[in-house]
């Protein structure tokens, strides 16, 4: 709800602010007053472009700021939440140009983009001006018309949920493809690489042993004559170390007794014997070990072949590393035969989420179509009532691919002049002509969507008397569940609104100044006045005086 709006420097506008109802208000004036001025300065808040050339005073910068209720519109909200902008009770836009013509635009005084000020001021104010686009012809807001009456917002979020599933699993279903064709791109030589690490067939550290092994068996010979000499030299030579040692050890043995440290040498002696005399049979048992393998060294040659060229290939330096590289490429193989299972998964489950959202989307489509003709009807008969008899409205709805909200495309079609011959809107229908069939739609679905702000401007064009009356009470009728503001120059309608603001001229004393915008909100008694001199000119008859009295009654 637009609870204020404050203008500075547009235009003839010097400084004015509004406070408006939260129902019904209307706005009247004399033509150049500057009513459509005020317009043009509202639509700066809600997006429009604009440059220096509105600015009334080239030394002043221009503002323009609304302030609005959001409390309850959670879509408001929801949108703030989403662009991370601060989320209070009352909302306020504010709008700058500078005299050099650079905009800027702020929410709750943090800067944001033109875009993001349409999106925003979109979910806020409805404004309907002649020869604008209207909400009227967008397929969506005719489709969101048709729902509301049939009552079935429910079932359309139901439908909303399992949509936005179909979205993801079709998504899902299209990176599982692409997943494929890259792993397949690669999947021939990984399978080939693969096998032939399968094919070699190490198991940890073998390649590090072999070589070990490999060392061993080249030297055999030379380790197997050296063991050998050694063991004839501790064991059998002529000059054996072992048996010139025990004879050595029998004699420190017999002298012992005669001196007390001797038994303690005898024992190191003995204990060194026995050790010598160990590593001589280890030497002797070694030797005996020992062989010369020429098949073992060639088998050794060619695995360690075999394994050094894979791991030049691969990059590596050693089996565990290699082992390494042939799981990761067994996974990559594994992955083309999990992502076909995946890819079997998802593609049925999009076959059966879209088969249920089509079952719903068809349930939603027949209760759309059963309300075609009650619409077209009230909305016919409430043609007639405000000044077009013959016009008439005719919805059609055309089945088109499975989308967010459904299989329909719905279209407003318009016939201004009974001729038989329906067109869009755009094509057909004037800008007044537009602003009161929205009037007449909006007002009967006002109970069921959440309509933002309406603002009608020059809704009454080409109308009077009972028509404007029936505007009039629409308006009313449209104010009990929304905002609505209403530029009129009809006192019929005038007469219904709760508030009536009032934009007139005011001259300075100086001859030479310019004239400036003001608006007023009227007392009962001046209300009187102003409608009179709607029906009566600058001075009104009394019985135009008592006209205004009951129109306001």
């Amino acid at each position: 709800m637009l609870l204020r709006l404050f203008v500075q420097n547009y235009a003839i506008i010097d400084e004015l602010e509004i406070g408006f109802s939260p129902h019904f208000s209307v706005i009247t004036g004399e033509t150049g007053a500057g009513k459509s001025i005020l317009m043009g300065a509202m639509g700066l808040i809600l997006g429009a472009r604009a440059d220096a050339s509105v600015l009334g005073n080239r030394d002043k910068k221009l503002i323009v700021e609304g302030q609005f209720d959001i409390r309850q519109k959670k879509a408001v909200l929801d949108w703030l939440a989403q662009e991370e902008l601060d989320q209070e009770e009352a909302l306020i836009i504010r709008r700058e140009i500078a005299a050099a013509g650079k905009s800027r635009a702020f929410v709750n005084d943090t800067p944001v983009t033109l875009a993001q000020l349409q999106q925003l001021c979109s979910l806020l104010v409805d404004l309907h001006q002649q020869f604008d686009t209207l909400e009227l012809e967008e397929t969506s807001f005719q489709r969101e018309v048709l729902d509301a009456l049939a009552g079935q917002f429910d079932a359309l979020e139901q439908y909303h949920a399992l949509y936005r599933t179909l979205v993801q699993l079709r998504q899902s279903v299209s990176t599982l493809l692409e997943q494929k064709r890259t792993f397949e791109s690669r999947a021939a030589y990984d399978r080939f690489q693969l096998e032939e690490l399968d094919e070699a067939a190490f198991v940890a550290g073998e390649l590090e042993a072999a070589a070990t092994e490999l060392k061993t068996l080249t030297h055999a010979e030379s380790i197997r004559t050296t063991l050998q000499q050694l063991s004839f030299s501790f064991l059998t030579g002529e000059e054996a170390l072992l048996p010139a040692f025990k004879l050595l050890l029998n004699e420190l043995a017999s002298q012992k007794e005669f001196h007390p440290e001797l038994p303690a040498l005898e024992e190191r002696l003995r204990s060194s014997y026995e050790e010598m005399h160990d590593v001589a049979r280890d030497l002797e048992r070694l030797s005996e070990k020992v062989q010369v393998q020429p098949e073992r060294t060639a088998q050794l040659n060619e695995r360690l072949s075999l394994g050094y060229r894979l791991c030049k290939k691969h990059q590596v330096n050693t089996t565990d590393e290699l082992l390494s590289v042939q799981q990761v490429l067994r996974e990559k193989c594994k992955s083309v035969v999990d992502i076909d299972e995946q890819l079997q998964a998802q593609q049925k489950a999009v076959i059966e989420t879209e088969k249920k959202a089509r079952q719903l989307a068809a349930t939603l489509s027949a209760a759309r179509k059963k309300q075609i003709a009650p619409l077209e009807k009230k909305v016919n008969a409430l043609l007639k009532q405000v000044g077009m008899p013959a016009a008439q409205l005719q919805v059609q709805i055309n089945e088109v691919e499975l989308g967010r909200d459904g299989f329909d495309d719905v279209s407003f079609l318009f016939d201004a002049n009974r001729s038989g011959q329906f067109q869009s809107l755009r094509k057909v229908a004037s800008g007044g002509e537009l602003s009161r069939l929205m009037l007449c739609v909006k007002s009967l679905v006002a109970a069921s969507l959440d309509l933002p702000t309406l603002i009608f401007d020059e809704i009454d064009t080409g109308i009077s008397g009972e028509a404007a009356r029936q505007v009039g009470l629409l308006l009313n009728d449209l104010a009990k569940s929304r905002q609505v503001i209403c530029i009129t120059h009809q006192p019929q309608i005038a007469g219904k609104a709760q508030s009536h603001f009032f934009v007139y001229k005011q001259l300075d004393k100086d001859p030479k100044a310019a004239a400036i915008t003001r608006i007023k909100l009227l007392e009962q008694q001046e209300r009187i006045d102003v409608m009179a001199r709607m029906l009566g000119g600058d001075q009104p008859s009394a019985a135009a005086l008592a006209n205004a009295r009951e129109m306001l009654s």
